[in-house]
């Protein structure tokens, strides 16, 4: 069985300020989301700048700007040196609009409407209700019909699963099987580094009609349109496809409880004798102390009726109860774990 992720040990609390400054949270997160509507890190991608060039650059007054920068210097996603300034690594791979793995629209988008939702969270733990009564799963409905908004939610979508991607090929041994079938898998792009990194595979993904076109022109782009399938339905009602293993990444977190275990038992009854479901979400871990999983848990919560993280414990007692075999459980990036369950041959 491999190791279930650690939780870091919390950090004792022994100051009241700190205790304010807790409170204060939301200060951060618009210190980076103003820095993403300002277009900063485009401006600091091409050269180093000084506060004083920032205010000309991006047209700003100059109050309060070099505290702004050091703010997000101190909080590690500018470097400052001699009074300059510039993106991080980090902050070139995810906030810059034209990198590949940009995550801001993403996060701009979610930060609209997950934000709001957060003020019913009292309401959440005394009713059971989601944020303005939301029925259904995480409220993404209105992305899927605007094609614009939808094509920069699957951008940012990729840059999410193009980090697990590469530690779920190594991980996992795919040159025992021979097809999978990524269910909810978008436009493809984690099926596809699976098709690039095991040529011998051929795969498939499983999700809304409306993501076919862009799965076609991500499998045009990647060089693997001759190997990957697409199949269009609700995999809530319709039959799930077989192949030799089914892939749920991100998806039983915004359902019930019932539901997942119906996907997984679905799953167990679908993949070919001795081939496996492969699961992975944000797993609140067992011991719960992760802070980061247990806020993205109450996100879901305060955003569905139905949504909310889970343990790996109770992800291996969904897979049991289907008769799959649990193998493995292991650490994914994104702070996800993965957990494998195997059919009897």
């Amino acid at each position: 069985m491999g190791a279930e992720r650690t939780a870091a040990t919390p950090v004792p609390v022994d100051d009241p300020f700190d205790i304010m400054l807790l409170g204060w949270s939301f200060m951060r997160s618009r210190l980076l989301m103003t820095a993403l509507d300002l277009d900063l890190f485009r401006a600091l991608e091409e050269e180093m700048l000084t506060a004083d060039q920032v205010v000309t650059r991006l047209g700003l007054h100059p109050r309060g700007v070099r505290d702004f920068l050091d703010a997000l210097a101190a909080l590690g996603i500018l470097e400052r040196r001699d009074g300059a300034y510039r993106n991080t690594p980090a902050a070139s791979q995810y906030l810059l609009p034209s990198g590949q793995k940009y995550v801001g629209g993403f996060l701009t988008m979610t930060a609209d409407f997950m934000g709001p939702g957060w003020e019913g969270l009292e309401t959440m733990l005394r009713t059971g209700e989601p944020h303005g009564h939301a029925s259904g799963t995480v409220p993404f409905a209105q992305i899927f019909r605007d094609p614009e908004r939808l094509r920069r939610f699957l951008s940012a979508m990729d840059s999410l699963n193009g980090t697990v991607g590469p530690e779920l090929v190594r991980r996992f041994d795919w040159s025992r099987h021979g097809s999978f079938v990524d269910i909810g898998g978008a436009r493809g792009n984690l099926a596809a580094q699976l098709l690039l990194a095991h040529p011998h595979l051929k795969g498939a993904v499983f999700d809304r009609p409306v993501m076919r076109p862009f799965l076609e022109e991500l499998a045009g782009q990647a060089g693997v349109a001759e190997r990957i399938g697409f199949h269009g339905g609700d995999f809530f009602v319709d039959e799930l496809p077989g192949a030799d293993v089914l892939v749920f990444g991100n998806v039983l977190h915004d359902c019930p409880v019932d539901a997942r275990r119906d996907l997984i038992a679905r799953a167990a009854r679908a993949v070919s004798p001795g081939g496996a479901v492969v699961v992975y979400d944000p797993m609140i871990d067992d011991g719960r102390r992760s802070v980061a999983n247990l806020l993205l848990s109450l996100t879901l919560m305060v955003q569905s009726r139905g949504g909310s993280e889970y343990t790996p414990a109770e992800c291996r007692g969904w897979m049991e109860e289907a008769g799959l075999v649990v193998e493995d459980c292991f650490p994914l990036p994104a702070r996800a774990t993965a957990m494998v369950g195997r059919r009897a041959a």
